[in-house]
């Protein structure tokens, strides 16, 4: 069972400057808690039991967010304010949460490394800050961990995406398809569109076995001069296989504005105190 999870949380959210200058990217509310909180909570839903937030030095926000306030919750007990209480206490409840940061932004793939004290010789989920998921069945990481148990190897979780696209994204060269679930072959970092292998595109959820530790502490720098997570999986793949599989959850690219401002508004029309207002508005707004 996969019990460990990793969200890189270290990055500098240029997609969104200038308020990730004060602001963590991760810290962004949708409606009235912050993108990283659900993240969290997908991770807990799907049997997640210890998480490991990585962070750098401008990023105290996020770790003061998931700490006891006691004074703030004092207040508002005293005030008589118990659901207020209820929701400022119970933030990722249920859940053991730590934090440790990157020293220096590297690449993703230098931020995963930062976790190897944390997760030992077993197998962990990572999840980026940056993708939302909206499990339809069940939680985006959920998915990932059925297909784990059942193969025992790492596992990519993708979304399909357009041909055009691909120049944006990892993608993946399958050998065979059972289903939703690939073995991969290789994967290719932002092709070009007529060299794509595929159209399943790396979307910000995986299943890591350990191993990949040791291809990260001997990788290069590549892209960006970096250290890619991308290159160490593809390093992992000569030693063990690796499979994909096609993500059913709707995924939202908070890092990009307009999928942001979806996010807020079909969060917004799910809540029942505030969709009448929210379609009232549209309607207005159309």
């Amino acid at each position: 069972m996969i019990k460990k999870a990793v969200i890189p949380a270290a990055g500098y959210g240029t997609r969104f400057l200038p308020i990730t200058k004060a602001i963590p990217k991760e810290m962004l509310p949708i409606i009235d808690r912050p993108t990283i909180e659900f993240i969290v909570n997908e991770a807990k839903e799907s049997g997640i039991e210890d998480i490991l937030i990585i962070v750098s030095s401008n990023k105290n926000a996020i770790v003061d967010y998931f700490d006891y306030n006691i004074e703030l919750e004092t207040i508002l007990k005293s005030k008589g304010k118990e659901e207020l209480y209820q929701k400022v206490h119970k933030i990722a409840e249920g859940v053991n949460i730590f934090f440790v940061r990157q020293k220096e932004q590297l690449g993703l793939g230098h931020a995963v490394l930062q976790a190897e004290a944390f997760v030992g010789n077993e197998p962990f989920a990572v999840l980026l800050g940056d993708d939302l998921y909206v499990g339809k069945e069940k939680p985006a990481l959920r998915e990932l961990m059925d297909v784990y148990e059942d193969k025992k190897r790492s596992v990519l979780g993708t979304m399909e995406v357009t041909l055009e696209n691909t120049s944006k994204y990892g993608i993946c060269d399958p050998i065979n398809t059972e289903g939703n679930v690939m073995l991969l072959k290789g994967v290719v970092e932002k092709p070009n569109p007529k060299d794509a292998p595929s159209r399943h595109a790396i979307g910000g959820r995986y299943i890591l076995s350990p191993a990949i530790f040791n291809s990260l502490k001997t990788q290069e720098k590549g892209v960006g001069g970096e250290i890619q997570l991308t290159d160490a999986i593809l390093n992992l793949m000569k030693k063990e296989d690796v499979y994909a599989a096609s993500l059913q959850a709707k995924r939202y690219d908070v890092g990009s504005k307009i999928d942001y401002i979806e996010a807020i508004i079909d969060f917004a029309l799910k809540d029942e105190t505030l969709r009448p207002d929210i379609i009232k508005l549209l309607k207005q707004k159309g």
